[in-house]
């Protein structure tokens, strides 16, 4: 085949490749905000606000433009971001392509005018489109593709940037060829606005540099490792060096403009980079009047490096606007700095550190702040200094945010370890060290999602314990490897059996990707390495950079993408591997042969797109945007919601931003509160709200003063409010910690609030029925063993100090971790619970007073249960997990019909109860197998009510379908009884609290049938006990 003719087909082949890619990613799209991040960067990009660190200007920008396609209808706004994502998505399936079709030609022998045969260009060919389409496909990336999130665009960057080296590579002879150099660096400057996982690039390029200069002879052991030193300094440089220490610098210059010369924040780190910039580009002049090539080319990447990456500069200009997301608010060069090294998230050991329970002192940190029009040096949070005796190499068991890591790295030690001075643990030694690194960092969290790509997956439910046999395993399909893995699982429970997540492809794409591995490792050891690189950069050197700690709120497989990008060219190499050595056993220089392998290798991406369709298809997915508008349509006019963590917050800050969903409301996250500068923001208007009446100056809640504030109560006696905040405030009442320190505190555990009662009416915060009974005041009461209070309840109390009742309060969770004695003032308001001036007995599941009128408006009339009700979308477990677990529609409603039959409101019970039912339709009724035992519980608690409120037909078909759902779990769980013992007890007791529950309502008979067959599978074991 001549070249011209390999050429169009080539191209063909590539578009093909690129189009399937797009429909398949535009089909499956969610059509609107999804939970975690997404709904902030959909937000954040559409109004160019400020979203978390370290930020992402690129993406945003790039999003905005294609929101203004989104036409009048605001709705369609997220859906322009996520089709942004999947051509995103297809275009890095082209680029795949293409760098599989590079490899692949470096594996035959050419003609003498470069052309390839007909059968080797149909099998390079083949190679393209069979790896590139089982990517396509992937579990990982296909997720990535249909959200409006970063790492879609950050997968294009790397492939885009590493399919520019290639064609560098090609051409590095002709004149120009430094121009695709110049492209790399100006891509690679864009990426660190994207995601830092483009960078992980660098030690390959560097690699493919030299290959080059030196293609007629090897290089020495020495000296490729030479080279791979050289791609890691470069590596650290601009990651280590120019993205943190380029900011710093620019800061200092800001730091003498302003407080030397007194002209305004950010007028010298303005200056600095157009200096900086203007010096790089007269050094590209001058380099090019004196010929100096390598040093042009060099100021040029490093030009280009430097105006991509000062598109951070957009976060600066939109945080000066004070919009309303405005996360760290870096609206000066010092705050960017701390911006863009994540400071609020922490650091991790890596070489050498602390382990988890390490003796430490605390040392004082200071840090420059802006103040009164100068940048100050203020005192900063105090940061733990590890005993030397109490760190080690490599240190993978570190963390001890929570005692559930200890106890999870304490597993691996077994008491084993060296006993060290002052420390709360024993010392782990190397070997149960690296135990954790190899079980979990390294199987659980990246081999295992490796296998879910290309081997198969059990289903998509979370489980971040290694091992476990029923949730987020991987599995292949062929029965006896998988029986032989996880046991026999044919008679699961149905809310595991027919999970849509459980995906099969019988080894197939790793088979082929390690034929493809052999055969290039035998043909084109360099490429083989430079493949190698790149999938172990973008996978394993990620693992060992992240740390992970156990525990980990959802699955981390999209940080390994570029990973499995990698292995999918090993994949289509295998492609070129089968049709050679065909070709060579038959010795035939044939085209059949590759056309007919390339056809029946196309059963590997046929499958993984058939197994993968139904739980990537996320059309017709409604409800993190529905969820919001009803935690929003809980709260009163002109209202405060206080959240605590992403999947309440982020959908709430899309609501608002983007569709204009209750902009009167005010979102305080208890998550942010222990910053400086979300405080600062609700002292602004935002949007329709009004500014929050707060007291403590802003020096007092600085980032690191007053982080945990202790309460000091000497006379045990009610304090008002007031007095309480104005001694914390004051300059010369401190009180002495052990180590000599003066600090603010808090001068009473009893905090009396006065009411103002016709305020609480006017703001609907209280109906007017009950006025006789608000008191003049309410008594907060702070828990004995509680020795101090956190920034987020300091600001409740600061808020409170000031309350006037004319704004309803509500918060989700019942407040969730903030404990200064709100609890006791709770009103059930269906999605949300409002402080209320009546002091009454609440729980997340249990209420004592209810305005049940108020109640019944807010659930039958403002909330929405379209899209949850749909049962034409994938319900998949983020889904389970918020609508059985974080906020139970189910025990909602069941919580609500409580009331009303208290009231003796019974159509407006038995209408509650039925909507609980009819909008969950879609989802599992018995829920211990996905880890939702208390839904059981509530659904046996519906079936009492049911039959209390003479619905007895209901009840009892209800009973009934959760009864042999309840008896299919345990008889499962009985197989598995040594690992799931606790599985089955759980599930015993919910069978016998359905049968009792039965009983008490005088269905005895329907009773007997529930128990039956449960006490028969377990009199079967106690005879049978083998």
């Amino acid at each position: 085949m001549d070249n011209k003719k390999f050429t169009l087909w080539h191209r063909l082949s590539a578009g093909a490749v690129l189009v399937i890619a797009a429909v398949t990613y535009l089909l499956t799209i969610e059509p609107t905000a999804s939970f975690w991040d997404c709904g902030e960067f959909i937000a954040s990009s559409y109004k160019l606000e400020v979203g978390h660190p370290p930020g992402n200007p690129v993406f945003q920008l790039i999003a905005r433009f294609f929101t203004l396609f989104a036409g009048p209808e605001k709705a369609h706004v997220a859906m322009m971001v996520n089709a942004m994502s999947a051509l995103c998505s297809a275009l890095t399936i082209f680029f795949l392509y293409l760098t599989i079709v590079w490899f692949a030609r470096r594996l035959f022998a050419k003609k003498d005018d470069g052309s390839l045969s007909t059968g080797t260009a149909i099998a390079v060919i083949g190679s393209g489109i069979i790896g590139s389409l089982a990517y396509c496909f992937s579990d990982t990336f296909w997720f990535s593709a249909v959200e409006g999130e970063v790492y879609a665009m950050s997968s294009l960057f790397t492939a885009a940037v590493f399919w520019a080296m290639t064609m560098w590579y090609d051409r590095a002879d002709e004149p120009h060829s430094s121009k695709w150099i110049v492209l790399i660096a100006f891509l690679m400057g864009l990426s660190i606005g994207v995601h830092l996982l483009n960078l992980l690039a660098i030690p390959a390029l560097v690699f493919i540099f030299y290959y080059r200069k030196r293609e007629d002879k090897p290089f020495k052991f020495v000296e490729l490792l030479k080279i791979f030193l050289v791609g890691v300094v470069l590596l650290g440089l601009i990651n280590f060096v120019l993205v943190p220490y380029l900011p710093k610098l620019a800061a200092y210059v800001d730091l003498f403009f302003v407080n030397v010369l007194g002209l305004p924040y950010n007028s010298g780190a303005a200056t600095f980079t157009v200096l900086l910039i203007a010096a790089c580009l007269v050094g590209v002049y001058f380099s090019m009047e004196k010929g100096k090539a390598w040093l042009n080319t060099a100021l040029l990447s490093l030009s280009s490096i430097l105006i991509g990456f000062s598109i951070f500069s957009v976060d600066v200009i939109r945080s000066c606007a004070k919009t309303p997301t405005n996360e760290y608010q870096p609206d000066n060069a010092f705050t960017l700095v701390r911006y863009l090294s994540r400071e609020q998230y922490g650091s991790t050991p890596l070489i050498y550190g602390q382990y988890f329970g390490a003796p430490y002192d605390l040392k004082t940190t200071t840090y420059w702040a802006p103040l009164d029009g100068k940048y100050k040096k203020v005192q900063g949070p105090a940061q733990p200094v590890y005993e030397p005796a109490g760190k080690m190499l490599f240190p993978r068991m570190w963390s001890d945010s929570s005692p559930s890591h200890v106890e999870f790295y304490k597993s691996y030690t077994n008491g084993k370890g060296k006993k060290v001075a002052g420390a709360s643990e024993r010392k782990p030694t190397m070997g149960a060290n690296l135990a954790f690194f190899f079980d979990y960092q390294m199987n659980w969290m990246y081999w295992r999602y490796f296998m879910w790509n290309f081997v198969g997956r059990q289903n998509d439910i979370h489980s971040g314990v290694p091992g476990d046999l029923f949730h987020g395993n991987w599995e292949s399909g062929i029965g006896f490897i998988d029986r032989w893995r996880l046991g026999d699982q044919s008679n699961a429970p149905e809310a595991l059996r027919e999970n849509k997540g459980k995906n099969h492809y019988f080894f197939l794409p790793l088979l082929l990707g390690l034929l493809g591995l052999f055969f290039q490792f035998n043909k084109d050891k360099r490429g083989t390495w430079l493949n190698f690189l790149m999938f172990f950069m973008t996978g394993i050197a990620i693992v060992l950079y992240l740390n992970q700690p156990p525990y980990q709120v959802r699955e981390r497989d999209y940080a390994y993408a570029g990973s499995f990008y990698f292995f999918s060219v090993w994949i289509g190499l295998g492609v070129a591997a089968l049709s050679s050595w065909l070709r060579d056993a038959f010795k035939k220089d044939s085209a059949i042969i590759p056309a007919a392998i390339s056809i029946a290798a196309l059963c590997v991406p046929t499958i993984m797109a058939a197994e993968n369709w139904d739980d990537h298809d996320r059309s017709n997915r409604y409800t993190a945007p529905e969820l919001a508008a009803n935690y929003l349509s809980s709260v009163g006019e002109n209202g405060m919601l206080v959240t605590h963590g992403d999947n309440d917050t982020f959908p709430l800050w899309y609501a608002q931003e983007v569709e204009g969903v209750r902009t009167d409301v005010r979102i305080i996250n208890t998550s942010l509160l222990g910053t400086d500068w979300h405080i600062d923001q609700m002292k602004w208007a935002c949007n329709e709200s009004a500014p929050l009446d707060l007291s403590i100056p802003h020096k007092m809640y600085l980032y690191g003063n007053n982080e945990f504030v202790p309460v000091v109560d000497d006379k045990d006696e009610v304090m008002d409010i007031k007095d309480v905040i104005a001694i914390f405030k004051h300059p010369d009442i401190k009180v002495s910690l052990s180590s000599g320190r003066k600090v603010n505190f808090i001068a009473s555990r009893k905090i009396r609030i006065p009411v103002d009662a016709d305020n609480a009416i006017r703001s609907g915060i209280v109906a007017e029925k009950y006025r006789d009974s608000i008191p003049e005041s309410i008594v907060l009461n702070i828990s004995k063993d509680k020795a101090y209070i956190n920034k987020p309840e300091l600001f409740m109390l600061d808020l409170l100090s000031n309350y006037k009742w004319d704004r309803p309060i509500n918060l989700l969770s019942m407040g969730g971790d903030i404990n200064i004695g709100i609890k006791e003032y709770m009103e059930f308001q269906g999605f949300s619970w409002r402080l209320v001036p009546f002091k009454n007995k609440t729980t997340l599941s249990k209420s004592d007073f209810v305005d049940t009128d108020r109640l019944y408006s807010i659930l039958a009339d403002s909330t929405s249960y379209k899209a949850v009700s749909r049962e034409d979308y994938f319900v998949d477990y983020q889904n389970m997990y918020t609508f059985l677990g974080v906020i139970s529609l189910r025990s909602m409603m069941l919580n609500a019909s409580d009331a009303f039959i208290r009231e003796k409101q019974f159509d407006r019970a038995v209408e509650v109860l039925d909507k609980a039912m009819e909008a969950t339709r879609a989802y599992p009724l018995e829920a211990i197998p996905i880890g939702f035992a208390a839904n059981d519980v509530t659904l046996c608690n519906i079936i009492g009510n049911y039959i209390l409120l003479g619905q007895r037909e209901k009840g009892l078909e209800l009973a009934a379908s959760l009864g042999e759902k309840l008896a299919e779990t345990v008889a499962f769980y009985l197989e598995f009884y040594s690992y799931a013992s606790s599985e089955l007890e759980t599930a015993v007791q919910i069978v016998y609290y359905l049968g009792e529950t039965l009983s008490n309502y005088g269905e005895k008979d329907a009773a007997r049938k529930v128990l039956e067959p449960v006490n028969q599978l377990l009199e079967s074991v106690t005879s049978n006990p083998s």
